[in-house]
């Protein structure tokens, strides 16, 4: 049953948009999960998953701004307030405020457009205002197969290029499959990048995630330069790769610094169910393929079928069955006091966007936001108290105080 009331629907962009004002005076209620999950797997501490769920007080507008973007894979907020957008088959556009379109950049890198490859995360420098350099990943094709690459260039005055465009790093070693790059990429306090990689899903290859002399399966620390952030907590290892900041994990679609805390928060995609949340630390293995919430496609174990195992940490959050986490975004607007610090994941599989309410670093309530609308949310910001968010089927979303 769709949680939200008091709705409203109008037209709002070419006959296609919606607007709806929602408002809810009830603060805590079930779990909002109720299907039954992929794997009989208990937590491992209360509150771990199916935790209460809330709904929000304050009314708001839900409105599509475009509806004829290409695949839209990420979205970053441009200083005059427009947006830059990546579009899987190897093009950025510039969107204005008000969503329409009104720049696009070609001359980008060939990109292996294939499975859940194509041109994948854009981030702007926190220098942007003066340098205008853009870091962009991408699915790289190889001999073999294909990688993950960073790379970075100086957008046009025109606005209509990326100059100097240079591969900063590649995530070795490629693989044959088009599955899992990961590649989200979030900048520090002190202007350096982490740079999350997926383990490309094979049977044959997943292992790697645990491999300290492999980038798959990582959050990587980056200079500008695309090499290692000095004294990384692998730095002084034998055969491991100094950029290396955490290890252990699957499909890492999810990355974000908590604004209030300074803390980096990950989401990634289980197998069948054991989607997970959590926060990342340095030095830390998050345990995939050893330990997991979820089971096989096929319905089989993982590995030996455990959830817990000495060295290696628990997600904050899981959800089972899955959700398939695209995106996070943590809300740290005023317009809805009540989302303050709020997580928000944009749901792909699970058609909804998720609102996680974190306290001393453990999630104390859940809600479901925008089901009903058959959309899978792919990557999400905030800028002036709203929340904005591209989806698979070519739209820009707005979600903002009514």
């Amino acid at each position: 049953m769709n949680p939200l009331i008091n709705k409203t629907l109008g037209v709002a962009f070419a006959g296609l948009s919606m607007s709806l004002a929602l408002a809810n005076t009830v603060s805590a209620q079930s779990p909002v999960e109720t299907n039954q999950p992929s794997a009989d797997y208990k937590p491992a501490f209360e509150g771990q998953t199916r935790i209460a769920g809330i709904k929000t007080k304050t009314a708001f507008d839900v409105a599509v701004l475009n509806d004829k973007l290409e695949n839209p894979w990420a979205i970053s907020v441009l200083p005059g307030g427009g947006f830059l957008i990546t579009q899987k088959r190897g093009t950025m556009v510039i969107l204005d405020a008000d969503g329409k379109l009104s720049k696009t950049i070609t001359g980008l890198p060939k990109v292996d457009p294939s499975g859940q490859g194509g041109l994948l995360d854009v981030t702007l420098d926190p220098d942007f205002a003066k340098n205008r350099m853009v870091y962009f990943a991408y699915s790289e094709p190889q001999a073999n197969g294909a990688l993950l690459a960073i790379a970075k260039g100086k957008l046009s005055a025109a606005e209509t290029a990326l100059e100097n465009q240079t591969v900063i790093y590649r995530a070795t070693p490629s693989y044959k499959d088009k599955l899992q790059y990961g590649s989200r990429i979030v900048f520090d306090k002190n202007g350096d990048l982490f740079v999350s990689t997926g383990e490309r899903s094979g049977a044959d290859i997943r292992i790697q995630a645990q491999y300290l002399n492999s980038s798959l399966g990582k959050i990587l620390h980056l200079t500008k330069e695309g090499k290692p952030v000095p004294n990384g907590p692998f730095a002084s290892k034998t055969d491991a790769r100094p950029e290396i900041y955490a290890l252990g994990l699957r499909n890492p679609d999810g990355l974000a610094i908590n604004p209030q805390t300074g803390d980096l928060w990950e989401a990634e995609f289980g197998p069948k169910g054991g989607d997970e949340v959590n926060l990342i630390k340095p030095g830390k293995n998050y345990g995939w393929p050893v330990i997991t919430y979820g089971v096989e496609y096929s319905g089989k174990k993982v590995g030996d079928g455990i959830q817990q195992k000495e060295g290696m940490e628990q997600p904050v959050y899981f959800w089972n069955p899955s959700i398939s986490p695209g995106c996070i975004a943590f809300y740290n607007g005023t317009a809805i006091p009540e989302w303050k610090g709020n997580l928000f994941v944009g749901g792909l599989g699970g058609s909804h966007i998720i609102r996680l309410v974190i306290k001393d670093n453990k999630v104390t309530g859940e809600e479901r936001l925008l089901e009903g609308m058959g959309e899978r949310f792919r990557d999400m910001v905030e800028k002036d108290g709203a929340l904005y968010s591209v989806t698979d089927n070519g739209k820009l979303y707005k979600i903002a105080k009514k």
